[in-house]
């Protein structure tokens, strides 16, 4: 992992020797993904594809948060939030773009809503982590809602709304909810990293301390509505 990755003190040692979200390029090159555009109907037609932007850390965990689900198409580990185009690994990962570890779900409208998967998002992340998500700190790692339209605007300030009010949560929400632009698809060997190598996947999660702290902040309703990987 690079060392200008800064992480948690006690973590550090592990989560570097395991390897981490932050690996060194590979020559792939990163390629936008294409927004689809959001329909007018109120009924969602079944078979259409829609798309849902959000980030919460390393975006190998935030795959696996949603990969299985049913009513998920794909999962694309990816960036968006800044204005540079056709960002690497490289730079995003030393925090020197404007953009966010993300993620772009392609999801069925009929099968899934988006207020399912915003509630699958907030039981996977620390929505009160200003400086990153877990070990993981740095502005490229902070937790967010890109919405790529007033009705998805809507629902995420909603569920925002709705967790604050429950109590649960001890500290403030932080995770921004901002308007989406591109998303720009990670280099080939992040896409289903879990599968790749899921030895060194599972030993980051771990070293990283991720689930640990969702059940702290969580308790029973931590990772809801994921399946396990």
């Amino acid at each position: 992992m690079p060392a200008r990755l800064v992480h948690h003190t006690l973590l550090a040692a592990l989560v570097g020797l395991l390897g981490a979200c932050a690996q060194p390029p590979r020559a792939d090159s990163a390629a936008a993904t294409a927004a689809a555009a959001p329909s007018a109907s109120t009924t969602p037609a079944a078979g259409r594809t829609s798309h849902a932007y959000f980030a919460g850390g390393c975006f190998w965990c935030v795959e696996t948060a949603f990969e299985g689900v049913k009513g998920v198409k794909s999962v694309t580990s990816g960036f968006t939030g800044g204005p540079e185009k056709h960002p690497t690994y490289e730079q995003v990962s030393a925090g020197i773009t404007g953009h966010y570890e993300s993620v772009d779900i392609a999801y069925d409208p009929a099968l899934i809503s988006y207020e399912k998967l915003l509630d699958i998002l907030w039981h996977n992340i620390d929505p009160t982590q200003g400086n990153g998500q877990f070990c993981d700190h740095g502005k490229q790692y902070r937790s967010a809602i890109f919405y790529r339209d007033s009705t998805q605007e809507r629902l995420a300030r909603e569920s925002k709304r709705r967790i604050e009010e429950s109590g649960v949560l001890k500290a403030p929400i932080v995770t921004a909810i901002v308007p989406a632009g591109a998303f720009w698809r990670a280099e080939e060997y992040h896409q289903d990293f879990w599968l790749k190598d899921p030895e060194r996947y599972h030993s980051y999660r771990e070293g990283c301390g991720r689930d640990k702290r969702l059940d702290e902040i969580w308790g029973k309703d931590a990772r809801r509505g994921s399946l396990p990987h």
